[in-house]
């Protein structure tokens, strides 16, 4: 494919996303879970630590701007954008996937202004798992990275039109990459879930992180067929499982987990933190605001997340986001039918804390 061709798709990933952020909004996973509230177990606001701690570095926050462009001129100026909020506000932040500027180095610069923007902060390049470990440490050098996301995208890929449907070597060149690279690896799925079958299969091959990214978010089965001629694929909308059902079944030797997909409210990066992620990532809900507003708009509105999480945790009585995995939880709808199937023990979630009304 031409570097224009390549270019062109870019763009319309990006305005067919933007297109389903701006629909009525609709329930997801993350609506399947509740807190129980309990009236004395709020704790003081100024004893909230939200930092976390990611492949051996500190984040100042437990959520983080997630995989979304790059590619062409115009989504050069959204990664800019990205980039200086990320640099403004201390979150971390992912490329998205850079195997076009692999193909065609002339477009290295519009995912380079990442790091170029935000010199010191923690980024995450991004490829395809298809790709091999030189062009994994290309992606890293590429950007200073501090770690790599390696994204699994097998249904986008299968509606995709010009799309590969030639999956058997992924696991042996996954391994090559986690071999090959200086780097922590994130498996990263692109809104579709990670089972717990996968999430044992890739901590038997040494990944140590992994990112659920289920459905709820961005629908690549849905931008995939909106550009294809006959949009033939419309049925496959919606497959896969959410980030609360990938994070309840995930088994305990699993790697390091972060969530995304859908994640549209500080709320529901306190859902995935006290299901277990280690942090939150959001791709869609940002999207839009950098669209609209450009970088101011995205610092003040990652400012208003990092408020409203902190006072979240103050009224739940957790001072860390470790913490939150000893809230009381119920889950209920999808979610609860996808666990029970699965063997999943719901009622040991609701009785975390214990009994305890203050803790």
């Amino acid at each position: 494919m031409t570097a224009e061709r390549s270019s062109e798709r870019k763009d319309d990933h990006v305005r067919l996303a933007d297109a389903q952020q701006r629909e009525a909004p609709r329930p997801n996973g993350w609506d399947d879970v509740t807190f129980v509230h309990h009236a004395l177990a709020g704790v003081d606001a100024d004893r909230v630590d939200l930092g976390v701690e990611v492949a051996g570095k500190r984040w100042a926050l437990p959520f983080y701007v997630n995989a979304m462009t790059g590619g062409s001129a115009s989504t050069g100026v959204i990664n800019r954008d990205l980039a200086i909020a990320a640099r403004e506000t201390g979150v971390a932040i992912a490329s998205g996937s850079l195997s076009i500027a692999l193909d065609n180095p002339e477009l290295l610069g519009t995912f380079r202004v990442i790091r170029d923007e935000n010199p010191d902060g923690f980024v995450m390049a991004n490829v395809g798992i298809e790709r091999g470990p030189d062009d994994a440490r290309r992606a890293v050098d590429a950007l200073g990275a501090d770690a790599l996301q390696v994204h699994v995208n097998a249904v986008q890929e299968t509606v995709m039109p010009e799309g590969s449907r030639s999956f058997s070597s992924w696991p042996a060149s996954l391994e090559a990459i986690v071999a090959g690279v200086d780097v922590p690896v994130v498996v990263k799925e692109v809104g579709f879930g990670l089972s717990a079958a996968t999430l044992t299969r890739l901590a038997d091959m040494g990944v140590r992180y992994a990112d659920v990214s289920g459905v709820g978010g961005t629908d690549f089965v849905r931008v995939e067929n909106d550009r294809r001629a006959g949009r033939d694929y419309a049925y496959l909308a919606g497959w896969g499982q959410s980030a609360v059902e990938c994070l309840l079944e995930a088994p305990l030797h699993a790697p390091t987990l972060f969530a995304s997909g859908g994640v549209r409210t500080p709320l529901d990066v306190a859902r995935g933190l006290a299901l277990g992620a280690r942090a939150v990532g959001a791709s869609g809900s940002f999207l839009s605001v950098v669209i609209d507003g450009g970088a101011e708009a995205l610092i003040s509105r990652i400012r208003e997340w990092s408020d409203h999480l902190a006072a979240l945790h103050s009224l739940v009585g957790a001072t860390t986001p470790e913490a939150l995995r000893h809230t009381d939880l119920i889950v209920r709808g999808r979610a609860a039918d996808f666990a029970r199937a699965r063997g999943v023990d719901l009622d040991s979630l609701a009785r975390r804390a214990g009994g305890k009304d203050a803790r």
